[in-house]
């Protein structure tokens, strides 16, 4: 384990006037506190805040920053509290140690929910100060690095939650190598056959062409010496995760991807970058479409370089990075490189470090952070941030030039939500380079978008599935949340009436409020439409408002299995179909329930599709060898499956006796509240309508939900819309709708 004046020694080798009186008093204080906790490796606790401070150390952090790496764990897992911290160290540092605790004080319903807070808390505590992001990291590689001491389960779940969340988020913020360290040890955990293969595979690799590259350094270097450019040169190797992904995601074989090997051309100046890229293209021909210059169009994270992919040496595709020094740096450690030390005049927290608030990596922040105070529930805010981490960027111009990055896929809608949340709530249209384009155009690198806007829009829900920003996901989501808001409300309220009822409580509204953190909802309103749309379950609500509550109601059911067709069809001595030229009348009703039609063949069984058709429908017939025709409504999914048939496609159409009418078969699906009555309203519903149910299975889709698939029979197509139209109006009714196949 390192010793005080070692640890030291790693700062004053960086920075000579270190402030050896803090780090002394934070290692001593941690020590203590941490006492004789273990790791589960056995070792001594203190040994993981050593470890975090020491990769702090590496990236040559100030004092400051390390010591807070040092008490990281004090207040969540010792007897300290943020008073104490604050009194001995400041109340700055004590804001960051606060900021790196977790919140599993809080009493949160859902896991979910739980580890979206945490996000959520890290996210504001990150936009204050960089250094909670650059502690927070290092403890997440320390801990990444030792997975192999935690059980299978726990090391799975962490392993799982670096790649989706931490490894993408060291990425964002432009720190490359933390997160390709990360992605490789999740990488390694989740997916361990993968891993052993892609890593065996690489060795074999670069054994092979070990001689090539050699050569290739030695060629460039050569060049750079012919133009009198200072330039260093090193070939560097792409990482196991990176080379899966890419295979995964593009469908290659090793034998296709032409950037395994690439080489990093560092000079001293932005000319000797574009010097250097001259030298290379006039000596080696560029592949075509291989060049990028994220020199003049910085990527968000603030990476700077210029890549380009020529046939080289040996006829070789060799990839190249150019950058200077400084954007070598930024590249490695991201915003760890904007570090700013300014001296606060001997304070006790010694030297303090702010990071630059004009970077693009805090630009993108700033915006999450905007989503925050726009009240996502946790769930989607977790959603949301996830989509964005991982998205490579496109760059796209507004008519005045202002530059706003992408994601790659991003269309107009989402690139009116990057502008503005107004703006993109009021778009009704976009013109790309001066033309007027579908809104679901795919925009790509320089493009000129200019949005067409009106007060009078409303953002339809359909865009959700079109959009690829959090950003523009979310406003969306919120803004088909507030239309349906009232109405959802108002069946969340019903619901949790009942279940309070049912297990003899009363319900008020007011009691929701001291619970709200527990249910991770900002006000009332949002819990009760949350019931109401079946996002919070009311067992959930019952917990936190009655914590002794237990749901004692029998979970597993008996579930009728929905019937594939109607059993029979009745008497129909009326229903006639027509083929073109010729009258087709039913007879009598044949024994295997099959409807006989006179067609241009004879007499010819008919049968309905298993979700029915009425008069007022487009229907098609389609011929079943060997047993007559089948009736579709034109809009049935079924009919696909016909697609290459064409000769089994039977024109037919309704011929209906007025004076003998008869009902026809019709499916539909029901959505209600899970309560005591909701079935014999729904049936009320449809008797007073003068339908008749001819078979019914029910399947519980949530705690508070029951959706019921009801096979009617019913008039025609004008009587089936006004039954579906009063079930939706019943307050019992979440969704009805017809069910086409």
């Amino acid at each position: 384990m390192m010793r005080q004046y070692e640890l030291v020694e790693r700062v004053q080798r960086y920075k000579p006037d270190v402030n050896e009186a803090l780090l002394n008093k934070a290692y001593v204080y941690a020590m203590q506190k941490h006492g004789h906790q273990k790791r589960a490796s056995g070792d001594p606790y203190f040994s993981h805040p050593l470890e975090v401070a020491a990769i702090l150390t590496d990236m040559h952090m100030d004092e400051a920053t390390i010591a807070v790496a040092l008490l990281h764990d004090t207040i969540e897992d010792t007897t300290a509290t943020r008073a104490e911290i604050d009194e001995l160290f400041g109340p700055e540092m004590g804001k960051l140690v606060e900021g790196l605790t977790k919140l599993k004080k809080l009493d949160l319903v859902s896991k979910k929910a739980e580890q979206a807070e945490n996000l959520r808390k890290l996210l504001l505590a990150i936009s204050e100060d960089v250094r909670v992001l650059l502690v927070k990291l290092a403890d997440r590689l320390h801990n990444m690095r030792t997975l192999d001491h935690m059980p299978e389960a726990k090391r799975l779940r962490i392993a799982e939650e670096t790649m989706e969340i931490y490894a993408p988020l060291a990425g964002r913020m432009g720190m490359q190598g933390m997160r390709e360290e990360l992605e490789e040890i999740a990488f390694r955990y989740i997916n361990p056959e993968a891993y052993r293969a892609v890593t065996a595979r690489l060795a074999e690799i670069f054994e092979r062409n070990k001689g090539v590259l050699q050569e290739i350094e030695k060629a460039l270097s050569a060049l750079f010496e012919k133009y009198q450019i200072k330039a260093s040169v090193k070939s560097r190797q792409k990482k196991p995760w990176s080379v899966f992904r890419k295979m995964e995601t593009k469908a290659l074989s090793f034998e296709q991807l032409s950037d395994i090997f690439g080489f990093r051309v560092v000079v001293d100046t932005v000319e000797d970058c574009y010097r250097a890229l001259g030298a290379i293209h006039t000596s080696w021909s560029m592949v075509p479409g291989r060049f990028k210059d994220y020199i003049s169009t910085p990527k968000q994270n603030d990476y700077r370089s210029i890549h380009t992919t020529i046939v080289g040496p040996s006829r070789q595709r060799v990839e190249l990075q150019i950058r200077t020094l400084e954007m070598n740096k930024i590249a490695e450690y991201g915003v760890a490189a904007h570090s700013i030390y300014k001296d606060t005049g001997g304070k006790a927290n010694g030297a303090a470090n702010t990071i630059s608030k004009d970077t693009n990596a805090y630009a993108w922040l700033r915006r999450t952070i905007e989503q925050l105070a726009e009240g996502d529930n946790p769930e989607d805010f977790l959603e949301n941030t996830k989509l964005e981490l991982f998205q490579d960027q496109v760059f796209c111009f507004t008519p005045k030039g202002m530059l706003i990055a992408l994601p790659r896929g991003a269309t107009p809608i989402d690139f009116a939500y990057a502008v503005h949340t107004d703006v993109g709530d009021t778009c009704v249209g976009a013109k790309v380079n001066g033309r007027i384009m579908p809104l679901m155009t795919e925009l790509k690198n320089g493009d000129e978008v200019e949005i067409i806007r009106s007060k009078a829009q409303i953002p339809p829900a359909a865009w959700e599935s079109v959009v690829v920003t959090g950003k523009a996901r979310s406003a969306i989501r919120r803004a088909t949340k507030n239309a349906i808001r009232k109405q959802y409300s108002g069946l969340g309220i019903r619901i949790l009436e009942r279940a309070f009822e049912r297990n003899g409580k009363s319900f008020a509204k007011e009691s929701l409020k001291p619970v709200l953190h527990r249910l991770a909802r900002k006000d009332i309103e949002d819990v009760l439409a949350s019931v109401g749309r079946g996002e919070l379950a009311s067992s959930d609500v019952l917990k936190a408002v009655f914590p002794d509550y237990k749901d004692e109601r029998v979970t597993t059911q008996q579930v009728k299995p929905r019937e594939e067709g109607w059993s029979r069809i009745r008497n129909a001595a009326g229903m006639l179909f027509k083929m073109p030229g010729r009258a087709a009348r039913r007879e009598s009703q044949p024994k295997d329930d099959a409807v006989p039609i006179r067609g241009v063949r004879g007499d010819l069984p008919v049968r309905f599709a298993p979700e029915g058709a009425v008069p007022g429908d487009r229907i098609v017939g389609i011929v079943q060898p060997g047993s007559g025709i089948t009736i579709y409504p034109i809009q049935s999914p079924s009919l696909t499956a016909f697609d290459d048939q064409p000769e089994r496609w039977i024109d037919v159409r309704w011929d209906i006796d007025e004076n003998n009418k008869e009902r026809f078969p019709a499916r539909v699906s029901v959505t209600a509240i899970n309560a005591p009555g909701s079935l014999a309203e729904i049936t009320q519903v449809v008797a007073s309508n003068d339908a008749n149910i001819h078979t019914l299975s029910m399947v519980r889709t949530a705690p508070d939900f029951t959706e019921m698939l009801l096979d009617l029979e019913v008039w025609d197509l004008k009587h089936l819309n006004r039954l579906l139209s009063q079930l939706k109006e019943n307050s019992s009714v979440s969704d009805a709708r017809r069910v086409n196949g």
